[in-house]
This record gives structure tokens, C-alpha cells and sequence, in this order.
């Protein structure tokens, strides 16, 4: 079967069907997945039935990987196969359900904060695709919200105010905003800040969208908290209801969205009850991401 898609809000997400993941993508099966996502930039996959090689396979069909926040990790334990899949669980290395206090489950709390995977280095990350092993029996959903949209919507005094303004996105930035100090200068320094224009170019549908999210700490040229005060006010219009879909997983979803279109966040769940994720994502390969011309 080709690839079939239902549009599931308004303005982007759709749900996707009649292609098996666990079965190798011919080329013409990818475009068809690329030329999808440009359009509805989330797509839902239900189930599919994928074990570590078969989603690490599939995802390499869309790109090289990237391992983001793996890299201050390296070398420490890893309960997956692969260092290219993160594990977006509550889970220890046992294969039980980790304390509410663990270091694993304070840092995957920062997933409840909207952002984009990997804004915090270049190449940035392109695609991600999250597959649900085992999820609980209520919360934990994934919101996403439509960037492309939240730009269209800004009055134009705004548009102008921000058309030729650049901000610093830091990996730590939301660990250590949730409270988590205890990251050493050494692991701080393997992932430096990087910056971006606000008002970025979509390569795959050429649509102008507002880039922010938690891992944008400050305005290049403004004092902190001024800045920070415009971040958080664009992060408030872009993740206005009328911009956001809302996934509520079942075992053996898999939702791949397009990390320069749409920030997401997970909600909250009951941490003594299993969530067990995978993530695998690409790297942005595309040289036509810049600044728009302003006219």
C-alpha cells in the first residue's frame, strides 16, 4: 500500500497509514514520508510493531543520526542497543521503574518544557521519531505546536520588531532551569551555545516560522531579562490551543515530527507507573535554512 494520510487538526498533523516501519522504505517511499511532512509536519503512525534494529534502520533512511544530549552522556551506562536511540522512559537499568528521585527521571522532566531536540547545536535535529513500548493508563500525552502558523498569526508590528533578532539556545539551559546544577564545567564546555535568527525559513514547504522554545536563554543585544521576557511572550503565542495537536499514545504508536516546524512537550504522567519511549532522530542536513530577506 502507498502511504495514506488523515489530517488530524486544522492547521498541520496527520495520521499515517499504509506503511509498515519494520519494513525497509524504498526511495519511493521515502519521498512520499518527506513530502508529507513538509505539509502536516507530524505524522502518527499506529500500530506499527518495531524492535531497536528495525527503528534505528528506519531512521537512517531519513538521514544521518544525531545523538543531541548523548554526547555529555557518553560513555555511561545506556540501556538501548544503540547510543542513536534516547530513552525517553522511566526506566533503570534493570528494566524497572526508576525512583521519582533518579537522576534519569529528573532529567527527562525537563521533556515537559516545549522545545525543539537538538535547537542547542549545529546541525540542528530534523526529523525525531518516538515509538511507545509501553505507556501508562492515563497521561504522558505529546503536544506540539505549529510554528509556521504562530508566525502568520503575529501582528505585524511584532514581525517587524523581531525580523533581524538572533538568539543564544543552550542545551543546559532547562536542566539547570528545573534545578539541576550538577553538571560539570567539562560537560558544559561539550556542548557550547549556538545562535539563530528568531524568524527562520521552513527549507521543506519555504514558509517563514517563529524559532524559540526552552533552549533559548537570551536575545543577542538585549539585556537578559529584557530578552527573556520577549522569548517567553512568543513561547505564550505560539503554544496558544488554536496552534497545538495533542497525541495521546497507545502502545505501539510511532509520531515523527520535523524539529524545524514544531516545539513539543510531554505532559505530566504518574512517574510509579511505566512510560517506555525510544527516540530516534536526524540531523538537519538542508543549507536552506537562514534568515528570511526582510521586504
Amino acid at each position: 500500500m502507498a502511504l495514506a494520510v488523515r489530517p488530524l487538526h486544522p492547521l498541520f498533523a496527520a495520521e499515517a497509514s499504509g506503511v509498515d516501519l519494520a519494513r525497509p522504505l524504498d526511495d519511493g517511499a521515502v519521498r512520499d514520508l518527506v513530502a508529507a511532512m513538509d505539509r502536516y509536519a507530524v505524522l502518527v503512525f499506529h500500530g506499527q510493531k518495531l524492535d531497536q534494529d528495525q527503528q534505528i534502520a528506519f531512521a537512517r533512511r531519513l538521514g544521518p543520526l544525531d545523538i543531541g544530549l548523548g554526547k555529555i552522556r557518553k560513555g555511561k551506562p545506556h540501556r538501548l542497543k544503540y547510543e542513536e536511540l534516547a530513552d525517553i522512559s522511566n526506566v533503570d537499568l534493570s528494566g524497572k521503574v526508576a525512583q521519582r528521585d533518579s537522576a534519569k527521571v529528573l532529567q527527562n522532566l525537563a521533556n515537559q518544557l516545549w522545545h525543539s531536540d537538538s535547537s542547542f547545536q549545529k546541525p540542528p535535529a530534523r526529523y525525531s521519531m518516538l515509538y511507545a513500548v509501553e505507556v501508562p493508563a492515563k497521561g504522558g500525552e505529546t503536544e506540539f505546536c505549529d510554528l509556521r502558523s504562530a508566525y502568520d498569526a503575529l501582528p505585524p508590528e511584532t514581525k517587524e520588531q523581531i525580523a533581524d533578532l538572533r538568539s543564544e539556545h543552550f542545551a543546559l539551559h532547562s536542566r539547570i532551569m528545573l534545578g539541576n546544577e550538577d553538571y560539570t564545567e567539562e560537560q558544559k564546555a561539550m556542548m557550547p551555545p549556538v545562535e539563530w535568527p528568531l524568524v527562520r525559513t521552513h527549507p521543506g514547504s519555504g514558509r517563514k516560522l517563529l524559532w524559540v522554545g526552552v533552549h533559548a536563554r537570551r536575545i543577542l543585544g538585549m539585556r537578559v531579562p529584557e530578552g527573556r521576557l520577549l522569548l517567553m511572550d512568543l513561547l505564550e503565542h505560539a503554544t496558544q490551543r488554536q496552534f497545538v495537536f495533542q497525541h495521546r499514545w497507545r502502545d505501539g504508536d510511532l509520531v515523527m515530527w520535523d524539529n524545524r516546524a514544531v516545539l513539543h512537550h510531554g505532559r505530566r504522567f504518574d512517574l510509579s507507573e511505566r512510560r517506555e519511549m525510544r527516540r530516534s532522530t536526524t540531523e538537519d542536513e538542508s543549507e536552506s535554512i537562514s534568515t528570511p530577506a526582510r521586504v
